[in-house]
């Protein structure tokens, strides 16, 4: 008589090893960011009615009473995945539709929507962490009492909010090709946060870069009320797309280095 097999499902999928980062350098931003303005000329009109929809929802979301903060964040990231799903259907040579947005839902939802918890736990964790530094400086300093109470207050404050950022910054790390990973290699969520902070921290200078020159656009596409943001958007996900192309698909598809090459 066989034995059951109840985790056959999972056992089968661990057999699969689970994507590694390669290396990328500063330059391929650029490459990137024109790997996503392809994708958005290829289809505009498409893509701005998507982003349009994508900004109703997480507003309608953000104004629910009591629980828009936490709503939020927790589709933003299957948003997100839905959008990648567009640009790979692209890609593909296949038809970009509107409901590409919503691919997310229907094929990971579970494993998004507890991305989107790990991003609303974190970004808690961190400024509870914050507020206690903050909060344990600004007390020492009130008992300590005059200017030295004052100047001891105001570091622990600075303190807070360098902690804060560090704690953010590793956060965003683990969320940046976390959608990607679970929409499009099927990782699981907790191993596609490791394994996007892994390949951010290994390509740290290339994802400096790359994140100082999306803060600089995000600034740019604000400027005329917003509208900017219509076509930033979808030339992220292109971007964010090709980004992990490079990071996850392109350097592993590399052959190693035959006999005549270490010879040569």
């Amino acid at each position: 008589m066989t034995a059951p097999q109840p985790h056959a499902s999972g056992e089968r999928r661990r057999r699969h090893p689970l994507p590694q980062p390669g290396r990328v350098s500063p330059g391929d931003t650029l490459q990137w960011l024109a790997a996503g303005w392809r994708t958005f000329v290829a289809k505009p009109g498409i893509w701005i009615v998507q982003t349009l929809i994508l900004i109703v929802i997480l507003t309608a979301l953000g104004v629910v009473p009591f629980l828009g903060w936490a709503v939020a964040p927790l589709a933003f990231p299957v948003l997100v995945a839905g959008m990648l799903a567009g640009v790979q259907a692209l890609e593909r040579g296949e038809r970009l539709r509107i409901d590409h947005l919503f691919d997310g839902l229907r094929r990971h939802a579970g494993n998004l929507l507890m991305i989107g918890a790990f991003h609303l736990f974190g970004a808690l964790l961190a400024a509870l962490i914050a507020a206690a530094v903050g909060g344990s400086a600004a007390l020492t300093g009130m008992l300590v009492g005059a200017f030295a109470g004052m100047g001891m207050a105001a570091g622990g404050m600075m303190l807070a909010v360098v902690v804060f950022t560090v704690l953010w910054v590793l956060l965003l790390m683990a969320l940046w090709f976390a959608p990607a990973l679970v929409m499009l290699q099927d990782v699981s969520p907790l191993d596609a946060m490791k394994i996007s902070a892994q390949a951010c921290l290994s390509n740290l200078a290339t994802f400096i870069v790359f994140g100082l020159v999306l803060y600089v656009l995000t600034w740019v596409a604000m400027l005329p009320a917003g509208l900017g943001m219509l076509v930033l958007v979808p030339v992220l996900a292109g971007a964010l797309y090709a980004a992990w192309q490079d990071t996850f698909i392109k350097r592993a598809l590399l052959p190693p280095p035959s006999d005549s090459d270490r010879e040569s």
